[in-house]
């Protein structure tokens, strides 16, 4: 990196902007920012990702140079700073830098920012390069340096106005990069095999292990132990939720051998001691946001080749390294070449809330390097409105460096005189605190570990909350609503519950009595069927009427009821979508007639009247060529003043009746008559089949007298007739009367002379009777 460092010097001599492309290990973190310090006359602000990086940088140049941490250089952290008056150089997190331009909007005594790593796309990094940009337009003298490893430099570049980009090679070591093949064995055992690996063949030194997240470091941690202490080596873990001092150990130099398991806040900007060989998961937790839950979402996914890129530098920083990937080359190959910006894919509520502390009225206002999505600015605007996040309270959240529910819940905790047990609670809350009670009042009644009352003490200093002389519960599970509005639920049958929203989730350990409860830790996650809530509080349903008016709705609706099989009202009081009490009674008869028409036709018509009458009406209406709507009409008919299925069945007995007297009914008599009167005077049924012609069956003498076949319908269509003997069984089935009498008759004739004697059988029995 010292190579470049004069075109560095000369090219911000020159112009306001520069992007810095170095590979991990050449020291664009530490070597940079202090050789600005004569190009200026201000201070230098440089943007880490993570506190971690933050801290260990100062640490490094201070070092360096000379100093402790503190005068020249310092560094400055969510609750933690190292500064002094002749600090010049500051490393702080991007958030720091987005709380000072609330205040600051001109960063008055700053003149160089320098935004580092920025390939790891944290939204308050692209809101501070956004902002930064802003501010350029008033302060043209600002410098803007974007340093990265592995981001593609030319968008950057362009999005600065075309300015300059400088490139260093680095002194990377070699590294022996190996993919081994794919298995189905859990990650854990994965992990165990690849370190007994690398013992098998020698290895010396420390090693650093990717794993996605805290609960896959545990595991891990359990899985290696025997076998790291067996090598001489210490576990050590390294994630966001350690303390600085549990994060120091696994950082620094020291004596013993480490197996280090990190979540990829060592991915960046640390130079971790000793490392000569890291195994790489090709995993990380990535935090996104359900659009349709609602609730931020935690899911495993496979880094980028950039990430892959980043992780194996870890071991060729301060000598020839090994990785080894516990993926195959074809599975690295087919990953994208960078991550999404987290700008793409998150909760914006709090990039939001700075924006409307700033007073700049919509994201559009500004030019995003990634302009954040429409429907998630949609989302995150409707809950900072859900939250009362407008006109002074906007000023009173942005003091707290908190997303804005937490905030919502410490001012109204404040404003309630419960201020202290609130910042107890958003202590627990922000640092993730897993407790095995899911009730948070029992949560808070356990003793706090050292991360919780550290926590705590800083909330409460910032809050200005003194200690309070009682509790009240009530107060406090009100100022929880305050930041949850949106995530009241009542129990369902089990560990279900139903949130004001409208989906479904399951609430994890034993469920409070409570019947109605603020879903408070809430998480989506694809790996399960629903989302799951880890943390609740107790609601009282006239707290809602009282705090949320706007939000109470009075619905009257006819419902089905399944199990008395009748229409009822439904009378609710509703939150959002959440039933808080409802009432059931007869519905008004003009009114029920629809939908128990609906569930008769749904059931079928057939199951309430004469299924063979019916079939027989239904023939006809269709031989006729008529619409059988007027059977869904007279079904409706019916139903008019009933209420229940019970009672239709009862009225069905004259629904067939009620069919045949409709205002086509001459018409269907006339196209599709129900009977045909024969010559012997008597009446024989028409019977109608679909896909069959019409027919008709009686004895034989019925037909003496009739010439021709009987016709009906449209089409004129011949009768089937079913002649029949005596002991009424067929004789003869013919749709032409005329030809049988005169070809076949005679022959039948002479048989039935024989058969039945006492009868009368005359010769031409189509003229005479």
């Amino acid at each position: 990196m010292d190579a470049i460092l004069p075109e560095i010097l000369a090219s911000l001599n020159c112009t306001s902007n520069l992007v810095i492309e170095a590979p991990p290990g050449a020291g664009k973190t530490t070597r940079v920012p202090p050789a600005m310090l004569d190009l200026v006359h201000g201070e230098i602000i440089v943007l880490e990702p993570r506190r971690i990086a933050a801290r260990m940088a100062a640490r490094r140049v201070a070092s360096e140079i000379g100093e402790a941490v503190g005068e020249t250089i310092g560094y400055q952290v969510r609750f933690e700073e190292k500064m002094g008056p002749r600090t010049r150089l500051r490393f702080v997190t991007e958030g720091i830098l987005i709380r000072r331009l609330l205040t600051d909007a001109t960063l008055k005594g700053i003149d160089a920012v320098i935004l580092d790593e920025f390939h790891e796309r944290h939204q308050e990094s692209d809101l501070a390069l956004a902002l930064l940009k802003r501010l350029q337009r008033t302060r043209p003298e600002l410098r803007l340096i974007v340093m990265s490893a592995t981001l593609d430099a030319t968008p950057i570049a362009q999005y600065l106005g075309d300015c300059p980009t400088l490139r260093s090679e680095g002194r990377l070591f070699p590294l022996s990069v190996r993919h081994l093949p794919y298995s189905p064995a859990p990650l854990h055992a994965q992990v165990k095999d690849a370190v007994q690996m690398l013992l098998a063949e020698q290895h010396s030194g420390n090693i650093l292990l990717f794993l996605p997240g805290i609960a896959e470091i545990r595991r891990a941690a359990r899985e290696c132990e025997a076998l790291a202490r067996q090598a001489g080596l210490v576990v050590l873990p390294l994630h966001g939720d350690l303390s600085p001092a549990e994060q120091d150990r696994a950082v620094l130099p020291s004596v013993e051998r480490k197996l280090i398991l990190a979540t990829n806040v060592a991915e960046s900007s640390v130079t971790v001691e000793g490392v000569n060989a890291v195994i790489d998961s090709g995993l990380a937790r990535m935090s996104t946001y359900s659009s349709w839950t609602g609730l931020p979402t935690l899911q495993i996914s496979r880094i980028s080749k950039a990430s892959s890129v980043q992780r194996a530098g870890r071991a060729g920083r301060t000598g020839p390294g090994q990785v080894l990937r516990l993926y195959p080359q074809e599975d690295f190959l087919l990953r994208p070449e960078h991550d999404l910006p987290e700008i793409e894919r998150a909760d914006l509520s709090q990039l939001l809330l700075t924006l409307r502390a700033m007073k700049i009225e919509h994201p559009d206002d500004l030019d995003w390097l990634d302009a954040p999505p429409a429907e998630a600015v949609q989302v995150s605007e409707s809950l900072l409105d859900r939250i009362g996040a407008t006109g002074e309270m906007v000023q009173r959240l942005v003091r707290f460096p908190l997303h804005p529910r937490l905030s919502r819940i410490v001012v109204e905790a404040l404003d309630r005189g419960v201020g202290y047990d609130g910042c107890r609670a958003v202590a627990m809350l922000s640092i993730g605190l897993r407790s095995d009670k899911n009730d948070l009042l029992a949560a808070l009644d356990q003793p706090p570990d050292h991360q919780l009352r550290e926590h705590t003490s800083q909330l409460t200093r910032l809050a200005h909350a003194p200690k309070q002389a009682r509790h009240n519960e009530n107060e406090l599970l009100l100022s929880l609503l305050s930041g949850f509005p949106d995530r009241v639920a009542r129990r369902r049958t089990g560990n279900q519950l139903l949130l004001s929203t409208g989906i479904s989730a399951e609430l994890i350990g034993h469920p409070p009595a409570s019947e109605f409860l603020l879903a408070i830790e809430a998480e989506d996650r694809k790996e399960n069927s629903l989302p799951l809530i880890r943390l609740v509080s107790r609601v009282e349903p006239e707290w809602l009427l009282e705090l949320f008016p706007d939000h109470i709705n009075e619905t009257s609706s006819l419902e089905w009821n399944r199990g008395t099989e009748r229409v009822e009202r439904v009378r609710a009081l509703l939150y959002d979508k959440l039933v808080l009490e409802e009432s059931r009674g007869n519905a008004p008869e003009s009114e029920a007639a629809d939908l128990l028409a609906r569930k008769v036709l749904e059931s079928g018509i057939e199951n309430f009247v004469d299924k063979d009458a019916l079939e027989q009406l239904r023939a006809r209406i269709a031989f006729a060529g008529l619409d059988e709507t007027r059977a869904d009409q007279t079904v409706r008919d019916l139903c008019v003043g009933l209420h229940s299925l019970r009672d239709f069945r009862e009225a069905a007995k004259n629904f067939i009746v009620l069919l045949q007297q409709q205002p086509d009914a001459r018409l269907l008599e006339k196209l599709a008559p129900s009977s045909v009167k024969l010559p012997s005077g008597r009446y024989t049924k028409i019977h109608y089949e679909h896909g069959r012609p019409p027919w008709i069956a009686s004895r034989l003498q019925d037909f003496f007298g009739m010439h021709d076949t009987p016709r009906v319908g449209p089409q004129s269509t011949p009768l089937v007739i079913h002649l029949l003997a005596p002991n009424h069984r067929a004789v003869q089935t013919t749709t032409d009367l005329s030809g049988f009498w005169q070809r076949l008759y005679p022959q039948v004739r002479r048989e039935l002379m024989r058969r039945y004697p006492r009868h009368a059988w005359p010769e031409q029995p189509g003229i005479f009777k």
